[in-house]
C-alpha cells in the first residue's frame, strides 16, 4: 500500500473506533475500505479484526466495575468465547476464500440490518430486566457458542447478537452489556492469536490502524454522550447496506 493509503486506513480505523464506542457498527466502515484499497475479502477481515483489537480491551476497562461478583460466570462464559472465536476463526482459514466471498454480504447485510433494529431490541430488553441471581439456562450457553463462532468468523455487529442474548438470558440488560465486551474481547483475542499465525494479515496496515483505533474508542467514549446516536446509526446502517449490495454485484 502506499503512503496516502495507510493514511486513508488510519483515518478510517479512528473513525470506526469511536463509532464502536458512540453506536457500534465499526466494522462495517473499516472492512469495506480496506476491500476498496486492494485487500482481498479474507485479508481485509482478518486484518479489520487484527487492527480493532485494541479498542476491545478499553471497553473491558470501562466496564470493571460491573463484573464484581461475575467471576464464575465470566470463566464459563469465556471457555464457550475462546471456542467459539477459535471454531469461528479457524473456519474462515479453512474454507476456500470464494466461500466467503459469496457468504460476506450476506454477513454485511445482516450486521447493518441487527444495527438498525439494537434500539428496539433495547427497549424490549429493559422492559423485560428483572433483579436477583437466576440460573444461566443451558440454550444460553448454545447461542453464545454460535455467536461467537460467527464473530470469529466475520465479527460485524457481534456486539449487538451478544447484548440480544445475554439480555434474553439474564434480563439484566446492564450486566449483558458489561459481559458482552468480555466476550468480544475474548473472541476477537483467540481470533487475534490465529489470525497472527496462521492469516493473511496485512501487518502495515495494523501497524497504523491499530493505535488509531484505539484512539478512536477513547475519543469515542469521552463524546458519546454530546453527540446524537441516531443520525449516526443510519448512516452506518445505509452505508452497510450500500456495501452489502456492492459485494453482492462482485460474486
Amino acid at each position: 500500500m502506499s503512503a496516502l493509503d495507510l493514511a486513508i486506513a488510519a483515518g478510517v480505523a479512528l473513525l470506526a473506533g469511536a463509532i464502536n464506542s458512540v453506536a457500534g457498527g465499526g466494522s462495517l466502515i473499516l472492512f469495506p475500505t480496506l476491500v476498496a484499497l486492494g485487500l482481498g475479502t479474507v485479508a481485509a477481515n482478518v486484518t479489520n479484526s487484527v487492527a480493532q483489537w485494541p479498542g476491545y480491551l478499553g471497553g473491558v476497562v470501562g466496564f470493571r466495575r460491573e463484573y464484581a461478583g461475575q467471576r464464575s460466570r465470566l470463566v464459563r462464559f469465556g471457555v464457550v468465547a475462546l471456542l467459539g472465536g477459535a471454531a469461528g476463526s479457524v473456519l474462515l482459514l479453512t474454507t476456500p476464500s470464494e466461500a466467503f466471498d459469496v457468504v460476506v454480504p450476506v454477513l454485511v447485510l445482516l450486521a447493518s440490518l441487527l444495527l438498525a433494529v439494537q434500539p428496539l431490541l433495547t427497549r424490549r430488553l429493559r422492559k423485560a430486566e428483572e433483579g436477583g441471581a437466576r440460573h444461566d439456562p443451558v440454550w444460553l450457553y448454545l447461542a453464545l457458542f454460535l455467536a461467537t463462532v460467527y464473530g470469529g468468523y466475520f465479527g460485524g455487529a457481534l456486539g449487538v447478537i451478544l447484548v440480544g442474548i445475554l439480555g434474553v438470558g439474564l434480563h439484566r440488560l446492564k450486566l449483558a452489556n458489561a459481559l458482552k465486551s468480555a466476550l468480544s474481547a475474548v473472541t476477537a483475542t483467540v481470533s487475534l492469536v490465529i489470525f497472527a499465525i496462521f492469516g493473511p494479515v496485512d501487518w502495515l496496515v495494523v501497524a497504523v490502524a491499530a493505535p488509531a483505533s484505539l484512539i478512536g474508542g477513547f475519543l469515542g467514549a469521552r463524546i458519546a454522550t454530546r453527540i446524537p446516536v441516531t443520525p449516526l446509526r443510519v448512516f452506518i446502517v445505509v452505508f452497510g447496506i450500500a456495501v452489502s449490495v456492492y459485494l453482492f454485484t462482485r460474486i
